[in-house]
């Protein structure tokens, strides 16, 4: 009899600006591994181009709360000054294992922290931009943000980079298609653990 399919899950994190979206898009693309991407789900409202299942999972407050209380979410957050909640649902992560996906979370550091006493396997990898120089004038060169988010993202970028240690990797993305397949060839190593 044919063993079922176990897949592996896989955190990637950083500070804001680190580039995770674009890494985590073109790791999805290229890396000839069965990855899937978990969908967050959010409270917040979608933005004009966003689709409920591909971009978030959109819930209302009380469905959020709902599904918390119920054990739903591997991690979750609530996003200060917006009253807005993040999470990880529960299910988005079990049936992609079971399948024998590799489940992608693209989530913040307190989130990485709290699913590691779950899953003690769980390969993490921390995107780091190199400097906090490059996060700063990547930060800028968006943008979108004001000076005092600036400030703000900067601020909580130094404390995340303080404690990438808890991190079984560090790539430093200082090429999309370099940190990629540094990215693809540690989850290759990690075949048939």
């Amino acid at each position: 009899m044919a063993e079922p399919p176990t897949g592996r899950l896989v955190i990637i994190s950083g500070p804001s600006g680190a580039g995770k979206s674009t890494v985590v898009r073109q790791l999805l693309a290229d890396c000839p591994l069965p990855l899937k991407l978990s969908v967050s789900a959010t409270t917040r409202q979608p933005r004009p181009a966003e689709r409920d299942g591909v971009d978030y999972h959109f819930l209302s407050k009380e469905e959020f709360i709902r599904r918390r209380e119920a054990g739903g979410f591997l991690e979750w957050m609530e996003v200060f000054g917006r009253g807005d909640f993040y999470g990880t649902l529960r299910d988005e992560t079990t049936t992609g294992l079971a399948t024998g996906k590799w489940v992608v979370l693209e989530i913040d550091i307190e989130g990485t922290l709290s699913v590691i006493p779950q899953y003690p396997e769980v390969i993490t990898i921390f995107l780091d931009p190199g400097s906090m120089e490059e996060l700063e004038r990547r930060l800028r060169h968006r943008g979108t943000e004001s000076e005092e988010s600036t400030q703000r993202r900067l601020e909580v970028a130094r404390r995340e980079m303080a404690i990438s240690d808890r991190y079984r990797y560090r790539v430093v993305n200082d090429r999309v298609d370099r940190a990629v397949q540094e990215i693809c060839d540690i989850l290759t190593s990690h075949v048939g653990d």
